[in-house]
């Protein structure tokens, strides 16, 4: 088994993890591939993963939720299964914690695991006026597992927005941004701003306004095979389009986002025992309603 590693550098913690993963590695006959910047944090020679992704079994991700996200970015174009193990405080996304390191690298050298296609996003920037734009081609595209957030920079302002789905115009909606989010992200940033839980495996995207000016426009929720194009009408510097947190570009007016399901879902493992609503009401403490202690 070859095992790409990638984590956050700088955790206070990692030589030691990184000691624990070589030996029950060497354990188990597995071979480790980490990231450039892991072999200079954690030592160790071979191979970066960044030269070597394709030629991988499984990635392993040490760190919470975005390092997760940084690892299905990388893994999931490529058809890579990917897992997560949390160092960090909420975990959402990730299948154990550091304890049970050692167990998860049996069970993925056994096959004793669940694996889940989760639907990824393909996100497309059109800047207004470009030729790019005007032939319907973007001049910037992403991957994302999560969301596409169209936001403000700056001042505390409203932004004004032309939202479509399709061919089919939703509506104009004036707000400080909007979350266009897979299943899978609904969890994220989306249910922070007012917009529904949906059950990963559905196949379906949501576009859930941020602190939007009138009470009438509300999340919506459309087919995984629809495309969402948001167009920038006001005419102020700074829009961001911020992918799963970490990423992203710059749209002024007239711009457009496109956002449809990518051709590559993102094969997530997790451990058999896991469901969905068990991992809210652990992490999230969703449903956690207890009777009155007076």
């Amino acid at each position: 088994m070859r095992l790409g590693v990638l984590s956050q550098p700088h955790h206070p913690a990692l030589r030691d993890i990184m000691n624990r993963l070589r030996a029950a590695a060497h354990e188990l006959d597995a071979e480790l591939v980490l990231t450039s910047d892991l072999l200079g944090v954690a030592g160790g020679d071979g191979p970066a993963l960044e030269d070597h992704a394709d030629d991988i079994d499984v990635l392993l991700t040490l760190g919470g939720d975005g390092t997760l996200l940084r690892g299905a970015r990388l893994a999931g174009p490529r058809d890579v299964p990917v897992v997560g193990c949390n160092l960090g405080k909420l975990g959402f996304l990730t299948s154990v914690t550091l304890e049970h390191l050692e167990d998860l690298l049996r069970r993925l050298r056994d096959g004793d695991y669940a694996e889940e296609r989760r639907l990824a996003l393909h996100v497309g920037l059109h800047p207004a006026g470009g030729s790019t734009g005007a032939a319907g081609r973007p001049s910037e595209t992403f991957y994302a597992l999560n969301d596409a957030v169209v936001h403000k920079g700056g001042f505390a302002r409203l932004m004004s927005m032309r939202v479509w789905v399709n061919e089919e115009e939703i509506g104009q909606y004036s707000a400080d941004g909007i979350v266009l989010a897979t299943a899978t992200g609904s969890t994220a940033y989306s249910l922070s701003a007012g917009g529904p839980i949906l059950v990963p495996s559905l196949g379906a995207l949501v576009a859930t306004p941020i602190c939007p000016h009138t009470m009438s426009i509300r999340p919506v929720v459309v087919p995984a095979d629809a495309t969402i194009s948001v167009e920038i009408l006001s005419r102020m510097d700074g829009i961001l389009v911020t992918i799963d947190g970490q990423s992203g570009g710059r749209l002024g007016a007239g711009g457009r986002v496109t956002v449809a399901r990518s051709p590559h879902p993102v094969r997530l493992i997790r451990m058999p025992d896991q469901n969905f609503f068990s991992v809210l009401r652990q992490k999230m403490r969703w449903g956690d309603v207890r009777p009155d202690a007076g």
